[in-house]
């Protein structure tokens, strides 16, 4: 290569730096205002930033206690509110039979409102021997009880449910149907003695 051009080439890129070295900034109040940037609305625009792909944090509902739905009067041609009670010892049994009641409801077209548990009651079976009277325990018997609401069940429609339960009511489980009232609606929450004597304390 010519030894000339060699030369010119070579000194192409630091004519080129010092040119834009050399390239005044207007002042502004003493301060050198920086050029533009020229990336902005380029593609690679963005690149590093994170937070925009994860997902937006949904805030968390308060809850309020739970209340009591209005009561559903009986009609002339329909029941009010019912209370179909399943117990029995083996939660297996009833929760199987529960969940059976439930999806006959549903294909009967009868509106199912609630469906819930209430707490299992322990009962102990005490035991006294032949030739003493000290008693201990023989067994402790939980008893598993579930209920299916039931709003505006027609008259007519009410045998054929009752008999086609009967029918399929498995052994050991117990199934009793009453109208629901207040005091059954309290039955769902177990009691806290310590809490209601605090809060009384409190209240004075």
């Amino acid at each position: 290569m010519n030894p000339v051009l060699r030369k010119v080439l070579s000194q192409g890129p630091l004519l080129c730096r010092a040119q834009s070295c050399t390239q005044q900034l207007p002042v502004w109040g003493g301060v050198a205002l920086t050029q533009e940037r020229q990336y902005k609305g380029a593609p690679t625009e963005g690149i590093g930033r994170w937070k925009h792909l994860l997902p937006k944090e949904v805030q968390k509902k308060k809850y309020d206690k739970h209340q009591m739905q209005s009561i559903m009067a009986a009609t002339s041609t329909a029941y009010g509110t019912l209370n179909v009670n399943v117990s029995g010892y083996d939660m297996t049994t009833v929760e199987h039979y529960a969940q059976y009641i439930h999806n006959l409801c549903i294909r009967l077209g009868v509106s199912v409102a609630e469906s819930y548990a209430l707490p299992t009651q322990s009962t102990e079976v005490m035991l006294m021997p032949e030739h003493g009277t000290k008693m201990h325990v023989d067994s402790i018997l939980k008893t598993h009880r579930r209920v299916i609401q039931l709003s505006s069940l027609k008259a007519k429609l009410c045998p054929i449910l009752m008999d086609m339960l009967m029918k399929n009511q498995p052994e050991g489980v117990q199934l009793s149907v009453k109208e629901h009232t207040q005091a059954d609606f309290q039955a769902r929450f177990k009691s806290r003695p310590e809490l209601e004597g605090l809060l009384a304390q409190i209240s004075q």
